[in-house]
């Protein structure tokens, strides 16, 4: 079997990565092409079995767009504007033209968000908690994407074991159930939802949408 040198697995590499960097870049020149200075955040959409998750997540994306520099636009307000409009259901929203929910709000931006997953699964003595989210946003005017992330967090709780002694490993291995079982109870969405947000939005130079025009002066700095 030939071996390929490891030179040209080098090269191979950093087109790759080279490519995925220019990708970056365009996407964020298109961002600050358009210079907006306003987002509007409409209902997320949930894909996940959790029927509380879109709730939940709307609730802890106005911060950090805010902190970006953007003005957001009151997230309880914008549904209740979308209802009297006809769009009540989340997906409807999502498949109307951007303009048009633009214009409703004179927004510049529209940022729009998919829960992928949202869910916790008890295997053997462990629960993993996954967040899986998609962001987009889009152009007001011209409904064109300017960014768009995908991000994926897993929290899995370890009390770690205690391997001393038998005594000690059978109460290690109790310890680990009992965590497991509270966190299958009590899954730990929104540290992971912040943190699912704060990869996306706030990575710049990066993945993050860069600073808006109402960003604090030490962040421009």
């Amino acid at each position: 079997m030939k071996r390929i040198p490891l030179s040209l697995l080098l090269l191979t590499f950093l087109a790759f990565s080279g490519c995925a960097h220019r990708a970056d870049l365009n996407k964020q020149e298109k961002f600050l092409a358009a210079s907006p200075r306003s987002i509007l955040i409409v209902p997320v959409v949930n894909n996940s079995v959790d029927i509380t998750a879109a709730d939940y997540l709307l609730s802890t994306l106005t911060i950090p767009l805010a902190e970006r520099g953007y003005y957001v636009f009151p997230i309880n307000a914008v549904k209740r504007v979308l209802e009297d409009d006809g769009l009540a259901d989340s997906a409807l929203v999502h498949s109307a033209p951007t303009s048009k929910l633009a214009n409703l709000f004179g927004a510049d931006v529209v940022l729009y968000v998919v829960v992928e997953q949202w869910d916790a699964k008890y295997m053997f003595l462990t629960t993993t908690t996954t967040v899986a989210l998609y962001y987009q946003i889009r152009d007001g005017k011209t409904d064109d994407v300017l960014w768009e992330n995908r991000v994926k967090m897993v929290y899995q709780p370890d009390p770690g074991v205690n391997s001393g002694s038998v005594a000690g490993l059978v109460a290690s291995l109790i310890v680990k159930a009992v965590v497991a079982a509270i966190e299958k109870g009590s899954p730990n969405y929104m540290p992971l939802a912040h943190q699912a947000n704060a990869n996306a939005l706030l990575r710049y130079p990066g993945t993050g949408i860069p600073l808006g025009p109402y960003a604090p002066v030490e962040q421009k700095n």
